[in-house]
This record gives C-alpha cells, sequence and structure tokens, in this order.
C-alpha cells in the first residue's frame, strides 16, 4: 500500500523538518500547522474530494504548510507564481475554479481582487494557520493531487496533473538514487511553483526526514556565506545560478575562494538541472567546487526521467541513464525504437508520469503513444548514455531554467499597439541557456527599442519571459505557406548558431 508525503513526515516527530525565515520547525509542527490548514479549507465539508486550491505564499514554513494542507484536506494543490503579473494568474484561477484562493499576507493584495470578481471563497494563509483543528479525510493515494502550469505548443500555459501515487513515485525514485537520509541538509532557493524546488528539494528532503532551509530568494553572496557556514550535504540549482555563483567567486579575495572551494568540497553531491549545462559552466564549476555537476533529464510531466550515476563517471554534456522505476527509449517520428546511437525523441514510461492534462483531455491523448509519453526532447544514446540533442519543437524555449512557450509571448506581444507581426526564438545565451529574443514588424512610422518593449512586457508576462533581445525588421522570412521560418529568424540575432 502506498504511503503519502504527510504520513511519512510523521514517523519523524521532533526532528527539525524546515529552518525558514519565520524560525525553525519540526516535521510535528508542520503536521499540526498542515492540519490547521486542511480543517479551515474543509469549511465544516467532509472532504474537499479534488477540488483545486490555489496559493500564493514566498518561500518558507506557510508555503509547505499551504501545499501539505491541501493535500490533505483532499484537495489538488495548485502553487502560484510570485512573478507573475495578474493576467497570468488569473489564467490559472480561471482554468481551474478553485475552491478557495489563499494567500501569504504580504501578497493577499495581488489576488483578493482576483477572487473577489469571480466570487470566489479568499483567505489569508495567518486565518487558515490559526483555525482549530478538526477530523481529516482519508485521501486516497491514487487521487490527484497537484497542479503545476507549464507552456507548451499551443501557446497558453497546461496544468499538468499529478497523482499522490505520482509524486510518490517521483521522490522514492529519487531518494533510492540520490541516497538521501535524515543526515542529510539542503538549501532551497528555486522557485516554488516548479518541480525542481517542490519535489526534488523540499518533498525528497521531508520523505528523508532530512533538514530543509528555505531562504526568500536566491542571493549569490548570501548563498555563498550560507555555504561557508558548512553542514549542506546536498546542493541543487539552475546552471543560470551556477554562472552567478562562479561569478561571486571569481570576484572574491584568493582567501576567501580556497575557503568558498573547501566548504563545497565537504558536500556529499551538487546538481544541475531545468536548462542545458554549458560544458564550459561544468567545468569552471570543478575547478571552483571540486565537484562535477550532476546532470539529470526531468519535466513537470515526469518529474525527472534520467539521470547521471551518483557514484562512477558523469559525462559532460550527457544526462545519463533511466532513474530507478523509470523506463526510458528513443523513437523515431513514427514512435518505432531507433538504432543505438541514432537520434530520437524521447518516450518515457512509469509510475513518475502525470495523470493528464487538467480539462484537456485531447491535449493528454496527444501527449501519449502506445502508452509512452512523448518528451518533445531529442537525444542520443552513446554507450548507454542519454545525451539531449535539443527540443523537436521550436516553439519552446529554455531560459535560465524555466521552459516557456514562444506562440504564448507572440500573442502577448501582438496586443502591442506598435507591433504588426512578431516571431519569438530562442538564442543560444552564455549565461541563460536561450536567451528569449523577438522579431517585429512595426506599424508605419513606429518605433521600438528593447527597454520601452521590457516594460512594457514586465506588465503582461512573467520577467523570464519577456524579450532580451529585440531586432526591428520589415518583414519576417516565411515559407510558401505563409508561415514564419523560425530557423531563419534565428539568425537574424548576432551571435546566433542556428
Amino acid at each position: 500500500m502506498s504511503i503519502t508525503l504527510t504520513e511519512r513526515a510523521a514517523q519523524q516527530g521532533e526532528r527539525t523538518a524546515i529552518i525558514a525565515p519565520e524560525g525553525t520547525f519540526s516535521y510535528r509542527q508542520l503536521l499540526d500547522a498542515s492540519g490547521r490548514v486542511a480543517s479551515f479549507l474543509l469549511n465544516g465539508f467532509r472532504d474537499l474530494d479534488q477540488r483545486p486550491v490555489v496559493f500564493l505564499a514566498p518561500p518558507g514554513f506557510p508555503y509547505v504548510a499551504l501545499q501539505w494542507g491541501i493535500w490533505r484536506a483532499g484537495g489538488i494543490a495548485v502553487p502560484l507564481s510570485l512573478f507573475h503579473p495578474r493576467p497570468e494568474l488569473e489564467y490559472v484561477v480561471d482554468d481551474t475554479t478553485p475552491a478557495a484562493v489563499v494567500a501569504h499576507p504580504d501578497l493577499a493584495d495581488r489576488l483578493r481582487p482576483i477572487a473577489a470578481d469571480r466570487g470566489l471563497r479568499f483567505a489569508e494563509s495567518t486565518d487558515a494557520l490559526a483555525h482549530p483543528p478538526t477530523g481529516l479525510p482519508a485521501v486516497a493515494t491514487s487521487r490527484r493531487a497537484m497542479i503545476l502550469y507549464t507552456s507548451g505548443t499551443t501557446g497558453k500555459p497546461k496544468g499538468v496533473v499529478t497523482t499522490h501515487d505520482n509524486i510518490t513515485a517521483q521522490i522514492t525514485s529519487l531518494i533510492e538514487a540520490w541516497e538521501w537520509t535524515q543526515d542529510d541538509r539542503i538549501l532551497e532557493f528555486l522557485p516554488l511553483h516548479h518541480i525542481h524546488g517542490i519535489v526534488n528539494v523540499i518533498s525528497c528532503a521531508l520523505w528523508a526526514g532530512a533538514v530543509c532551509e528555505i531562504v526568500p530568494e536566491f542571493d549569490a553572496r548570501k548563498v555563498w556565506d550560507r555555504v561557508l557556514q558548512g553542514g549542506l550535504t546536498l546542493f541543487m540549482a539552475v546552471p543560470t545560478i551556477y554562472m552567478k555563483l562562479i561569478d561571486a567567486w571569481q570576484k572574491s579575495s584568493p582567501e576567501d575562494q580556497k575557503r568558498m572551494t573547501e566548504a563545497c568540497r565537504r558536500m556529499r553531491v551538487m546538481i544541475s538541472g531545468s536548462a542545458a549545462l554549458p560544458v564550459s559552466t561544468l567545468e569552471k564549476w570543478r575547478e571552483v567546487s571540486g565537484h562535477v555537476l550532476l546532470e539529470r533529464f526531468g519535466m513537470t510531466e515526469i518529474g525527472m526521467g534520467i539521470s547521471n550515476p551518483l557514484h562512477g563517471k558523469r559525462s559532460p554534456g550527457c544526462v545519463g541513464t533511466p532513474l530507478p522505476g523509470v523506463e526510458a527509449r528513443l523513437v523515431d517520428d513514427t514512435g518505432t525504437p531507433v538504432a543505438p546511437g541514432t537520434p530520437g525523441e524521447i518516450e518515457i514510461r512509469g509510475g513518475v508520469v502525470f495523470s493528464e492534462y487538467w480539462g484537456r483531455p485531447e491535449d493528454t491523448k496527444k501527449a501519449f503513444r502506445n502508452g509512452w509519453f512523448m518528451t518533445g526532447d531529442v537525444a542520443v544514446v552513446e554507450n548507454g548514455i542519454y545525451r539531449i540533442l535539443g527540443r523537436s519543437s521550436v516553439d519552446i524555449i529554455k531560459t535560465g531554467g524555466e521552459k516557456v512557450s514562444a506562440l504564448e509571448i507572440e500573442e502577448t506581444l501582438l496586443t502591442h499597439p506598435d507591433v504588426v507581426e512578431c516571431a519569438v526564438v530562442g538564442v543560444a545565451d552564455p549565461v541563460w541557456g536561450e536567451k528569449v529574443s523577438v522579431a517585429v514588424v512595426l506599424e508605419p512610422g513606429k518605433t521600438l527599442d528593447i527597454e520601452t518593449l521590457r516594460a512594457w512586457g514586465k506588465e503582461r508576462l512573467a520577467p523570464y519571459k519577456v524579450p532580451k533581445d529585440l531586432v526591428v525588421v520589415e518583414k519576417l522570412p516565411r515559407n510558401a505557406m505563409g508561415k514564419i521560418i523560425k530557423p531563419a529568424v534565428k539568425k537574424i540575432f548576432p551571435g546566433s548558431e542556428a
């Protein structure tokens, strides 16, 4: 019989679970707080019965208590991004039609009007955390547990639904592969509307009975200060963060550099994911830390699927082999497995794979072929090791660990009064992996520069979706059918290898 994350926590008692801006909290305190949240959300009902609850909270103890409370009430947790402007928050609320909308007091003004406009129940997290505990429902592990939003080729974000069994499979696969124990301690600074921070860091730590230290946001200098204090055993980040840590190390004195390097060496593993890791960054980080970063491959729909080994050789530019409980294969356009050494699309099968796209049965059906999930990523297997070659769709851009849809960005940019046409592409960049770049055709007599466009875009798009580069053109390259030729658009931008 499957066990849930909260049931695992009950075995840890007074052991420290979370160290956060609000203080230090034991597993028992986390269970007590999440129980209060669950009782508040039930509001007299016996069970939320898989109804979504959207919540917005900064990284910290209340975030975890809210998420666990939603699960314990029988609901589906829908964490919102701290970085999204109102239109994107509204999109998730409208897409999920939640039973309740909950926000931390510091963020309440961002969600209260959205809930009021739609007649939805709204509450502040402090009210939920102060509620008297009551009886809670038994929650079957086969139930839906979480919806995380990811951008797809259709342009608008899709809600990826995972069950409690899916989440357990994702966690236990990594617990086994990366040998988590209750003696581990990890620092969490990754965004908590992504699977990387939610599952790989917080959920794995709390499943293992380890300590998770949560900081409000990433700051290279502060992270180095914490590393220097010692005690951390694992470290997880995206390539952009490693680049920023390298920069801070290089700006430090020789004495401090030595101390920073020695502190890194005391950790047992350092992991990179959510975007391709440039080999140059891997090599620089090895000089800085003494660690060969452990690269892995994952996505919102599967958690983690493929990983370099904890012990043994890690090949730069490669992501390793399938994780425990995960089946992977490479296929051609017809779904036929390809010969060794031949590029193919990665397909994944196993308990880690999500159950559905929320409210999108057709999209769900299209995502699977003969029981295998089609990732859209192309790879080649060399000596049994997977090496990622890129996306099968040019309309998905990976920037700073975020996966964004070019079509969604284009749709927003086309609402600009001076933009007639536009094409968004990802241009290779040493810091961001891919830099969101746009070529635009303007209304006659109009002008537009990147600073003006970014200021306009930040009011309508998440920061990582706002273009970092702009080129104004007279016309966009198109094929005979009138479709924009994205590889030709990429060539417009300086430094592009397209």
